[in-house]
């Protein structure tokens, strides 16, 4: 009886099958082992301080008598009931989405000029201009603040003419000083978000534009603003999480003017509730104002998506 020899990469198939198997497994490891500082940041400073906000948010203080000594209780839903009957609070979020409304297009229509100006090839000395408008970012917002204030300030302006006829830090004009302040401060880091997305363009279609007679303008609203349009959604985006997270601004100018009070901003009241302090409120208002961040950030990227935007 003839025996029938087995082909030599038969034999190979289960060692061949048992190496396919071990290197997921080496592979997942090299992952996790990459991921897992990020992760351990990530957990400790953004997941574990949202858990303890909540879980605070759903204690209350309660004292034995006048003068006893205080102690946290479950008190369940009471300090969010709080929350949704306090008039200046949500006062404060209505400022800042009048705010996000005027002062987000505007900073952003800025941006995407200057974006497109740099990459049109008109201007000289591109890198120049580029750190140039990229340099108010670099200033922090409590020095830029101070400094915009003193020139608002009518006995400190060198802009007296201006300040004399126009009070810029009363009632009706400080919130738009403000705005100018965050705008100034801003206007450059989206500008750099909206030219890292001009440069990745592809020059061939700027060439074949040219050959079928598109001028610079035409070129520029029918090629490029679309073409960045996901970097102008993700800095919108960034833009209504910073406007409902302003404080740094709104503090300083405190000193400049008797308008804004404590309550002026929704991270103001979080942060004077919490002063007093009353932290049990005071994460409540910080987890009612972030599912209100999320709320508006999230429907702003559908509605974005139904347009057809990327």
């Amino acid at each position: 009886m003839t025996q029938v020899a087995t082909p030599p990469h038969t034999a190979l198939a289960p060692e061949s099958a048992a190496r396919r198997d071990r290197r997921p497994t080496r592979y997942t490891r090299a992952i996790a082992l990459f991921v897992a500082p990020f992760g351990v940041l990530f957990a400790l400073f953004y997941l574990v301080p949202i858990v303890y906000a909540i879980v605070q948010s759903l204690y209350v203080v309660q004292r034995t008598g006048t003068y006893g000594p205080a102690r946290e209780v479950f008190g369940g839903l009471a300090q969010y009931r709080l929350v949704f009957s306090d008039g200046p609070f949500w006062g404060s979020v209505g400022r800042m989405l009048a705010f996000g409304a005027v002062q987000v297009p505007v900073m952003l229509g800025l941006a995407l000029a200057l974006a497109l100006l740099l990459d049109s090839g008109l201007v000289t000395g591109r890198r120049f201009f580029r750190l140039a408008f990229f340099v108010p970012y670099a200033v922090p917002g409590v020095v830029a603040a101070i400094m915009w204030g003193f020139l608002y300030s009518p006995n400190l302006s060198p802009l007296k003419p201006i300040t004399s006829t126009v009070d810029l830090l009363s009632a009706d004009t400080v919130l738009w000083s403000i705005a100018n302040v965050v705008t100034w401060v801003y206007v450059g880091y989206n500008m750099l978000i909206i030219y890292s997305a001009l440069m990745a363009i592809p020059t061939e279609m700027y060439e074949a534009a040219h050959l079928d007679g598109a001028s610079r303008l035409r070129i520029a609203w029918s090629i490029k603003i679309p073409l960045v349009m996901p970097a102008i959604v993700l800095t919108t985006v960034f833009s209504i999480i910073g406007t409902l997270q302003l404080l740094a601004e709104p503090q300083v100018f405190r000193s400049f003017s008797s308008a804004v009070s404590s309550t002026y901003t929704p991270n103001m009241t979080v942060f004077s509730m919490s002063a007093i302090p009353n932290f049990n409120l005071a994460a409540a208002f910080s987890v009612v104002l972030a599912l209100t961040t999320f709320v508006l950030s999230f429907a702003f990227l559908k509605t974005t998506q139904r347009r057809g935007m990327p």
